[in-house]
């Protein structure tokens, strides 16, 4: 008992070291942290040093990471933006199945001389693109909220509906003999299986889980309300899986109907420190699974196909981009992050294994590919950006790339969108001299003929705000879109050069928080303003006088301003008391 204590107590420590040691090196040399966990696994796996021999069963309980990615996922995806990217799961994420899965069958039958049925099978399998590691690269760069990065988790969400549909079809084209030993479960029963737990799933979500935390929040142990978002999550998977469908699509469509909680902050914090642990257990599984032994041996066809998949397939996905209005650059990356197969393909392999539509070689090859283009997307992400920095001669005329201290102007502003533009004209006024950088080589070209200088650069770059001249300006405004990257940028600010004053637009009250507690110095909430201008004109439509107007309206800031302060110290749901709802009879702007 002693004994496989230790053992198992070694292969933790094993599994911890490595990923210390591999990812912080892979990350220093610019090639990220998948790679780093890949061939950290690979090391230590049955193929390298041997401390595992099962990568499987180390696959099987890190798949919860992914669970826990997608939860989190959901959480910041309300039910009507959901509604709202309809047309995107289901219509770009069809196009993109249906036209990749067509073009890798023809691949596997004439470039690989498969037969039709494993060629379809093996297509099928690698065309769902592996939510693991797109969702990771999307979220080392702050993409995840961006419009191009909600249109790539639409596609995933898609490819999750159709493990279910995909398993029926491995079942229809097996063998006479093999279906007669497979689950002989009528579909219709199969369905209603699905459509129960996922009925379940909602009507917890809707009527269950907010009364659930209410009740767990008064007890005030953090350790409580920690197992229970677990619980939420692992239950949702749970659900799911016993009725055949997604694990990751049941902790997403949970994570969606707690998106409106008072909880969600408080519940994305708790589950975010596992899902990174886990997420990280899956990669190394991964590594862990290369069959080093069938690559040797089948070097060329292996490695042939590695190529071929991963350009039929991106050639699609780009296609697809470009027919549904992407620009050529957001195309070649979604080709490039997506081109890979993914964790479903080894389910999709396994059953056909199983059920003899593809043979036991095959099923090692195809899991061998599989896994080697997981690990050839950073690479090919980062060839790609470096192509597309030096290509492209066209968008970049009459565009100048910032250099090396070159800028020198004590006021810094990053974007001049509509906001930007406005925003400098009062230091202009001042006197001030203004320092402008942007992203897109458009705007720097409309600028020009305006009379600015702006200079092409991503501000959310490190060695770009240096040669920017970030550290000699007297304040920085920060008057992009992308929330995420809003964010990342003053926290770079703050660790470059602390003593620059940062002036940011904040989306709305949760970006605000956001930069609240990156230590943004002035944020300006730009529907708060509006709002209250609204309110006002209202108030003087109903017959309040200008001096009215006035003190209800300060009121009502002061509210805010007391709303807001309960917020930032943690608790969503603690200013409730100072927000008037419409059963209040009237406003007493005196306060007392």
């Amino acid at each position: 008992m002693a004994a496989e204590g230790s053992d198992q107590l070694l292969q933790v420590v094993t599994l911890l070291g490595a990923a210390v040691v591999a990812v912080p090196l892979f990350k220093r040399l610019g090639l990220g942290s998948v790679l780093g966990y890949l061939a950290a696994g690979l090391v230590i796996g049955p193929f390298g040093l041997k401390f595992f021999n099962d990568p499987e069963s180390v696959i099987h309980i890190a798949e919860l990471g992914v669970v826990m990615f997608l939860f989190v996922i959901g959480l910041e995806m309300k039910p009507s933006h959901l509604w709202n990217l309809r047309r995107q799961i289901f219509g770009l994420g069809s196009m993109q199945v249906v036209l990749a899965a067509s073009m890798l069958t023809f691949v596997g039958i004439t470039v690989l001389g498969m037969p039709w049925q494993v060629a379809f099978v093996s297509a099928s399998g690698f065309v769902l693109t592996s939510t693991a590691v797109v969702m990771q690269l999307l979220s080392e760069r702050h993409e995840s909220a961006s419009p191009e990065g909600q249109r790539i988790v639409s596609i995933l969400l898609f490819q999750d509906l159709l493990i279910v549909p995909l398993l029926a079809a491995v079942a229809f084209l097996a063998p006479t003999e093999a279906v007669e030993l497979a689950d002989q479960t009528p579909i219709w029963m199969k369905i209603g299986k699905s459509a129960l737990s996922l009925g379940i799933l909602v009507a917890a979500g809707l009527w269950l889980l907010n009364p659930l935390f209410r009740i767990l929040a008064k007890s005030k142990a953090r350790e409580v309300m920690t197992a229970a978002a677990l619980l939420v999550v692992l239950g949702a998977a749970f659900l799911m899986e016993i009725g055949g469908l997604s694990m990751a699509m049941g902790a997403f469509i949970a994570g969606v109907l707690l998106s409106e909680s008072s909880f969600r902050h408080q519940l994305e914090a708790d589950i975010e420190p596992f899902r990174g642990l886990l997420l990280g257990l899956f990669f190394l599984g991964v590594g862990m699974s290369l069959n080093l032994e069938v690559v040797w041996h089948n070097a060329l066809m292996v490695i042939s196909s590695v190529l071929a998949l991963m350009a039929g397939n991106a050639s699609m996905i780009y296609l697809v981009a470009r027919l549904t209005k992407s620009k050529h650059r957001d195309a070649l990356n979604r080709a490039m992050m997506m081109a890979q197969g993914g964790e479903f393909a080894f389910v999709i392999y396994s059953a056909a294994a199983s059920q003899g539509v593809m043979s036991a070689a095959t099923h090692a090859n195809m899991t061998a590919i599989v896994v080697l283009s997981m690990a050839l997307t950073p690479l090919v992400l980062i060839l790609g950006q470096r192509f597309l920095k030096n290509s492209s001669p066209t968008d970049m005329q009459g565009v100048d790339e910032v250099q090396d201290e070159e800028l020198r102007g004590n006021v810094l502003i990053i974007g001049f969108g509509r906001v930007g533009q406005i925003a400098s004209q009062a230091p202009i006024a001042y006197g001030a001299e203004i320092s402008i950088i942007d992203m897109d080589p458009d705007v720097i070209r409309r600028s020009e003929q305006y009379g600015f200088k702006v200079y092409y650069g991503d501000g959310a770059r490190e060695d770009v705000l240096h040669a920017a001249g970030a550290q000699n300006a007297d304040c920085i405004l920060i008057c992009i879109d992308k929330i995420e990257t809003t964010t990342r940028i003053v926290e770079n600010v703050r660790r470059l050069c602390p003593n620059v004053k940062t002036i940011v637009r904040a989306y709305d009250r949760e970006h605000a928080l956001a930069l609240l507690k990156a230590e943004a110095d002035y944020f300006i909430r730009e529907t708060f303003d509006a709002a209250i201008n609204m309110g006002e004109a209202a108030v003087k439509i109903l017959g309040a006088d200008d001096s009215e107007v006035e003190e209800i309206s300060a009121r009502v800031r002061h509210l805010d301003s007391e709303r807001f302060a309960l917020e930032a110290a943690g608790d969503d749901f603690a200013g409730q008391a100072l927000l008037l709802g419409n059963q209040t009879k009237g406003i007493d702007v005196e306060g007392q």
